[in-house]
């Protein structure tokens, strides 16, 4: 039996699945779970723990390697776990020694398990071209950076990826431009701090001079999108970009966090209020179909309604279509965890005041599309995603595609078109 990767968090952690896949099987490993771990919240390391045991009982004879940012924070308590044979550090994860070691060292003792390295020693970063990818498979992502510099009091990600660190923009498009020899239609810059990209690198590049490669270097690429990015730190050239050429995709995701002054100091972020509300209109400005998505941590210690509603109402003010609602989990080790805390049943409730928000906001945007004219990306069978990331009901189309629909009605949760005859 093959290696099985199951996967919690990132779209940066999806990208490394596929190439701990690739080293793990050529190291020889076979019948071998990996559980490929996020340490953003507690419930996420809760999950992996519960998926271990879960696929131990499905699958006994089966090995488990843990790996992943949990796996580099808590190494020890997966370790204890009878049911795991290995934890792999993040940075070894990406390398075959690591998986030819896991191999050779299945059935060794608890304090054995852990192959964990120093991942703050970590300083440089290796391009990994991922052959695993399906031909033709819609959306597949390349990963340009990893890692943190920044200190964020709430975030524990630091601790699990190290240091920023840049893969160099020539390695980058050549990757981009081979992936889309395989037929790939879109591509995603994927990273820990992407708009921090560059820093380490001769000459200090930022994200929107390598944005600004691909698209000179690789005329056939149809679409490029950027994940999530903080908004202080987007850089001339990448609103030139989103500004002069159409197939980087009208579609930002924005790690905001809060919308009240007091909280983002205390989360040490480096951006205000006013700053956000700046940044999404500059950029609607230069692409005035843009759709904003963002992080937003509900109840972060010491949160009053009044910063709460502050938060709530920057849904609004930054005209967001898309929100990634965090209820606020103590990690162990961060400042934030030692800040007052505000009671969990609050939380619970403003996490759902802020979901029920970025329901009304999508459901907005999606009725606001019908009679648009969109090139559609079609995902699978049924599914298919618009420029701004739109979900929209499919059916007949080569998965892989990008087809032109015109929207003529919404289910609330995605959108419905009819075909646009393109002439020959």
């Amino acid at each position: 039996m093959a290696v099985d990767i199951v996967t919690f968090g990132c779209r940066l952690n999806a990208f490394e699945a596929e190439v701990i896949r690739s080293k793990a099987e050529g190291a020889g490993l076979s019948d071998t779970i990996v559980i490929n771990s996020c340490a953003v919240t507690n419930e996420a390391v809760a999950q992996a723990r519960q998926s271990i045991r879960k696929m131990k009982r499905e699958r006994p004879g089966a090995r488990i390697v843990v790996t992943g940012c949990a796996a580099q924070t808590q190494a020890a308590m997966f370790a204890d776990m009878a049911e795991v044979d290995r934890v792999v550090g993040n940075d070894d994860k990406m390398r075959s020694e690591a998986w030819r070691a896991a191999r050779d060292a299945f059935g060794v003792g608890t304090g054995e398990k852990i192959a964990v390295s120093d991942i703050m020693s970590v300083k440089q970063m290796a391009p990994h071209l991922v052959d695993g990818y399906a031909s033709g498979l819609p959306r597949v992502f390349v990963q340009v950076q990893n890692g943190c510099d920044h200190r964020c009091t709430f975030c524990i990600i630091p601790y699990g990826r190290g240091n920023s660190r840049s893969v160099p923009m020539g390695a980058v498009v050549d990757q981009v431009r081979t992936l889309v020899e395989r037929g790939h239609a879109e591509i995603v810059l994927t990273g820990v701090d992407l708009t921090s990209y560059g820093a380490d690198l001769p000459g200090a590049p930022k994200l929107g001079l390598l944005t600004k490669q691909i698209l000179r270097h690789v005329p056939e690429l149809k679409r490029l999108r950027i994940s999530s990015i903080d908004s202080i730190e987007a850089d001339a050239d990448l609103l030139d970009a989103i500004a002069d050429d159409a197939r980087l995709m009208p579609h930002l995701h924005l790690s905001l966090q809060s919308g009240d002054d007091m909280i983002l100091k205390r989360m040490k972020r480096r951006h205000s209020r006013h700053d956000a509300i700046v940044f999404c209109n500059q950029v609607r400005r230069l692409r005035p179909d843009i759709a904003f998505g963002a992080d937003i941590i509900a109840g972060f210690p010491t949160e009053t309604e009044d910063m709460f509603s502050r938060s709530l109402d920057l849904v609004e003010e930054c005209g967001l279509t898309f929100l990634h609602v965090f209820p606020y989990s103590p990690r162990p080790g961060t400042p934030a965890a030692r800040m007052p805390q505000v009671a969990r049943p609050v939380i619970k409730e403003r996490a759902r005041q802020l979901r029920a928000a970025g329901e009304a906001v999508l459901r907005r945007r999606l009725q606001a599309e019908i009679g648009a004219t969109r090139d559609v990306l079609v995902e699978s069978e049924s599914l298919g995603r618009t420029e701004h990331y739109l979900p929209v009901a499919i059916a007949g189309e080569r998965i892989g595609s990008v087809v032109p629909r015109t929207i003529n009605g919404s289910d609330d949760e995605r959108l419905t078109t009819y075909s646009v005859v393109v002439p020959a």
